[in-house]
Protein backbone atom coordinates (compact mmCIF):
# COMPACT_ATOMS: atom_id res chain seq x y z
CA UNK A 1 0.00 0.00 0.00
CA UNK A 2 1.38 3.39 -0.73
CA UNK A 3 0.66 6.23 0.78
CA UNK A 4 -0.15 9.90 -0.36
CA UNK A 5 1.27 12.65 2.03
CA UNK A 6 2.47 16.34 1.16
CA UNK A 7 5.19 17.41 2.57
CA UNK A 8 5.35 19.26 6.00
CA UNK A 9 2.30 17.91 6.80
CA UNK A 10 2.99 15.81 10.05
CA UNK A 11 -0.53 14.00 10.39
CA UNK A 12 0.36 12.73 7.11
CA UNK A 13 3.88 11.67 8.28
CA UNK A 14 2.14 10.24 11.21
CA UNK A 15 0.04 8.08 9.23
CA UNK A 16 2.74 6.87 7.48
CA UNK A 17 5.01 6.18 10.17
CA UNK A 18 2.47 3.93 11.99
CA UNK A 19 2.07 2.04 8.81
CA UNK A 20 5.46 1.40 8.34
CA UNK A 21 5.24 0.29 11.82
CA UNK A 22 2.37 -1.89 11.22
CA UNK A 23 3.89 -3.63 8.20
CA UNK A 24 7.42 -4.61 10.31
CA UNK A 25 5.41 -5.99 13.31
CA UNK A 26 3.32 -8.12 11.43
CA UNK A 27 6.56 -9.44 10.28
CA UNK A 28 7.74 -10.42 14.19
CA UNK A 29 8.42 -13.88 14.58
CA UNK A 30 6.32 -15.54 17.12
CA UNK A 31 8.72 -18.26 18.31
CA UNK A 32 11.50 -15.11 18.69
CA UNK A 33 9.39 -13.68 21.04
CA UNK A 34 8.33 -17.30 23.10
CA UNK A 35 12.00 -17.93 23.25
CA UNK A 36 12.49 -14.20 24.53
CA UNK A 37 10.03 -14.35 27.02
CA UNK A 38 10.70 -17.64 28.26
CA UNK A 39 14.39 -16.30 29.23
CA UNK A 40 12.94 -13.63 30.82
CA UNK A 41 10.92 -15.61 32.97
CA UNK A 42 13.74 -18.10 34.17
CA UNK A 43 15.95 -15.04 34.81
CA UNK A 44 17.46 -14.48 38.40
CA UNK A 45 17.93 -10.73 37.79
CA UNK A 46 17.59 -9.05 34.53
CA UNK A 47 19.98 -6.39 33.24
CA UNK A 48 19.22 -4.27 30.46
CA UNK A 49 21.11 -1.62 28.52
CA UNK A 50 20.82 -0.03 24.84
CA UNK A 51 22.52 3.00 23.63
CA UNK A 52 20.83 6.10 22.16
CA UNK A 53 17.45 6.05 21.32
CA UNK A 54 17.44 2.17 21.69
CA UNK A 55 18.79 2.86 25.35
CA UNK A 56 15.54 5.12 26.21
CA UNK A 57 13.22 2.22 24.95
CA UNK A 58 14.77 -0.32 27.01
CA UNK A 59 14.82 1.37 29.98
CA UNK A 60 10.84 2.33 29.98
CA UNK A 61 10.78 -2.12 29.20
CA UNK A 62 13.33 -1.50 32.15
CA UNK A 63 10.30 -0.15 34.03
CA UNK A 64 7.56 -1.85 33.58
CA UNK A 65 9.62 -5.25 34.38
CA UNK A 66 10.03 -4.10 37.66
CA UNK A 67 6.16 -2.93 37.65
CA UNK A 68 5.51 -6.70 36.73
CA UNK A 69 8.02 -7.80 39.94
CA UNK A 70 10.57 -8.84 38.17
CA UNK A 71 14.56 -8.01 39.96
CA UNK A 72 15.78 -5.54 37.04
CA UNK A 73 18.42 -2.88 36.97
CA UNK A 74 19.69 -0.44 34.23
CA UNK A 75 23.63 -1.32 33.36
CA UNK A 76 25.59 1.25 34.98
CA UNK A 77 22.79 2.55 37.17
CA UNK A 78 24.77 3.13 40.86
CA UNK A 79 22.26 0.43 42.62
CA UNK A 80 23.07 -2.33 39.79
CA UNK A 81 23.89 -5.20 41.79
CA UNK A 82 26.98 -7.85 40.59
CA UNK A 83 25.97 -10.33 38.02
CA UNK A 84 25.98 -14.03 38.34
CA UNK A 85 24.98 -17.63 36.45
CA UNK A 86 21.76 -17.26 36.14
CA UNK A 87 20.93 -13.76 35.34
CA UNK A 88 20.11 -11.98 32.12
CA UNK A 89 21.21 -9.49 30.38
CA UNK A 90 19.37 -7.77 27.54
CA UNK A 91 20.57 -5.55 25.18
CA UNK A 92 18.66 -3.46 22.12
CA UNK A 93 20.97 -2.88 19.64
CA UNK A 94 19.73 -2.07 16.14
CA UNK A 95 22.79 -3.14 14.72
CA UNK A 96 23.77 -4.96 17.13
CA UNK A 97 27.38 -3.67 16.56
CA UNK A 98 27.36 -0.77 18.99
CA UNK A 99 31.36 -0.86 20.82
CA UNK A 100 30.42 -0.11 24.31
CA UNK A 101 27.62 -3.11 23.90
CA UNK A 102 29.69 -5.44 22.14
CA UNK A 103 32.11 -5.57 25.19
CA UNK A 104 29.33 -5.68 27.92
CA UNK A 105 27.67 -9.09 26.08
CA UNK A 106 31.31 -10.39 25.94
CA UNK A 107 32.01 -9.73 29.70
CA UNK A 108 28.53 -11.05 30.61
CA UNK A 109 29.09 -14.25 28.39
CA UNK A 110 32.55 -14.75 30.25
CA UNK A 111 30.54 -13.74 33.41
CA UNK A 112 28.09 -16.59 32.84
CA UNK A 113 25.32 -14.52 32.28
CA UNK A 114 22.67 -15.50 29.92
CA UNK A 115 22.27 -13.19 26.92
CA UNK A 116 19.12 -12.05 24.74
CA UNK A 117 19.61 -9.04 21.77
CA UNK A 118 16.55 -7.09 20.25
CA UNK A 119 17.92 -6.31 17.02
CA UNK A 120 17.55 -6.19 13.40
CA UNK A 121 20.68 -8.04 12.65
CA UNK A 122 20.87 -11.40 13.59
CA UNK A 123 24.34 -12.44 12.66
CA UNK A 124 25.71 -9.06 14.15
CA UNK A 125 28.71 -9.61 16.79
CA UNK A 126 26.12 -9.29 19.54
CA UNK A 127 23.49 -11.60 17.99
CA UNK A 128 26.37 -14.43 17.34
CA UNK A 129 26.96 -13.76 21.49
CA UNK A 130 23.15 -14.28 22.54
CA UNK A 131 21.27 -16.70 23.90
CA UNK A 132 17.97 -15.74 22.33
CA UNK A 133 17.95 -13.48 19.71
CA UNK A 134 14.68 -11.30 19.16
CA UNK A 135 14.70 -9.60 15.24
CA UNK A 136 12.49 -6.36 14.72
CA UNK A 137 12.45 -5.96 10.84
CA UNK A 138 13.93 -2.18 9.95
CA UNK A 139 16.75 0.04 8.57
CA UNK A 140 19.78 0.72 10.30
CA UNK A 141 20.94 4.21 10.21
CA UNK A 142 23.80 3.33 7.94
CA UNK A 143 21.46 1.51 5.15
CA UNK A 144 18.45 4.05 5.32
CA UNK A 145 17.61 4.50 1.61
CA UNK A 146 16.82 8.66 1.66
CA UNK A 147 15.68 8.45 -1.27
CA UNK A 148 12.49 6.79 -1.18
CA UNK A 149 9.36 8.25 -1.02
CA UNK A 150 9.12 7.90 2.88
CA UNK A 151 11.80 7.71 5.17
CA UNK A 152 12.10 8.04 8.65
CA UNK A 153 15.40 9.13 9.45
CA UNK A 154 18.41 6.60 10.54
CA UNK A 155 17.04 3.97 12.93
CA UNK A 156 13.54 5.74 14.20
CA UNK A 157 11.64 2.91 12.60
CA UNK A 158 13.44 0.01 15.12
CA UNK A 159 13.50 2.51 17.70
CA UNK A 160 9.76 3.19 17.75
CA UNK A 161 8.91 -0.74 16.86
CA UNK A 162 11.49 -1.73 20.01
CA UNK A 163 8.99 0.30 22.38
CA UNK A 164 6.09 -1.00 20.96
CA UNK A 165 7.15 -4.36 21.16
CA UNK A 166 8.68 -4.08 24.79
CA UNK A 167 5.09 -2.89 25.68
CA UNK A 168 3.62 -6.06 23.83
CA UNK A 169 5.94 -8.74 25.73
CA UNK A 170 4.77 -6.07 28.77
CA UNK A 171 1.39 -7.64 28.04
CA UNK A 172 2.13 -10.95 27.09
CA UNK A 173 3.72 -11.22 30.82
CA UNK A 174 0.88 -9.71 32.51
CA UNK A 175 -1.32 -12.54 30.77
CA UNK A 176 1.18 -15.21 31.93
CA UNK A 177 1.58 -13.99 35.50
CA UNK A 178 -2.32 -12.89 36.18
CA UNK A 179 -0.75 -9.50 36.85
CA UNK A 180 -3.12 -6.12 35.80
CA UNK A 181 -3.16 -2.55 36.05
CA UNK A 182 -3.66 -2.01 39.68
CA UNK A 183 -1.37 -4.80 40.76
CA UNK A 184 1.73 -3.32 39.31
CA UNK A 185 0.75 0.15 39.95
CA UNK A 186 1.75 -1.13 43.82
CA UNK A 187 5.18 -1.68 42.54
CA UNK A 188 5.07 2.10 40.91
CA UNK A 189 7.51 4.99 42.33
CA UNK A 190 5.63 6.54 44.68
CA UNK A 191 8.87 9.12 45.52
CA UNK A 192 8.71 11.46 42.07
Amino acid sequence: MRLNFRRGNVKNYTLAILHELTQNAAKIDANETAQFIAQLKKASHIFLNGAGRSGIAIQAFANRLLHLGFSVSIVGEITSPHSKPGDLLVICSGSGETSSLKSLAEKAKQSGVDLALVTMKRASTIGRLADVVLVLPGTTKEENQRGETFAQPMGSAFEQLAFLTFDGLVKNLMDATGETSETMFHRHADFE
